[in-house]
């Protein structure tokens, strides 16, 4: 009975210790499934937005986002956080026609995220003027789509 007893108590507190709750340890409870891609399939996904920005159709270019998304633009001082802010702002972009090249990429592979950030240059064709820039993309996998999350473009500080 004796025995019985310590190994009912040791198996008790055992089941104390390990008893995490999920704001102890927010992944305990996770069940998320990771959607895999490659550094390839990134780059593509950047080659899904510079077509859409051929189209010269700003709804095009704001399908790539996130409807919970953040763009940071090269040209303009005010983060565009909406849908209508976003196509508001590429109205404007998209009129000088550009194409954008990636020169250098950084890609950081998550769980349903990916970061690719670098360096791309933009042509536009209506002015024939080239601007080099930053970038920053953030995607997330939202159960169908790669959609981009936050992009953050800025002019190169120093001239070349």
């Amino acid at each position: 009975m004796k025995i019985t007893g310590v190994f009912v108590l040791t198996l008790a507190l055992a089941g104390c210790a390990t008893h995490q709750t999920a704001s102890e340890n927010p992944m305990a409870f996770r069940t998320e499934s990771c959607r895999a891609i490659s550094e390839q399939e990134v780059a593509g996904l950047f080659d899904r937005w510079n077509q859409s920005l051929q189209t010269g159709d700003p709804r095009k270019v704001v399908a790539n986002y996130a409807v919970r998304s953040i763009l940071l633009p090269t040209v303009s001082n005010k983060p565009r956080l909406t849908p209508a802010e976003k196509e508001d702002y590429f109205q404007h972009f998209l009129e000088n026609r550009p194409s954008g090249k990636i020169d250098f990429r950084f890609i950081e592979l998550g769980c349903n995220s990916v970061v690719d950030a670098g360096l791309y240059t933009f042509t536009f064709g209506k002015t024939g003027a080239v601007v080099q820039a930053r970038y920053t993309y953030t995607y997330r996998w939202d159960g169908a789509q790669w959609l981009i999350t936050s992009h953050h473009s800025s002019a190169m500080p120093e001239k070349t």
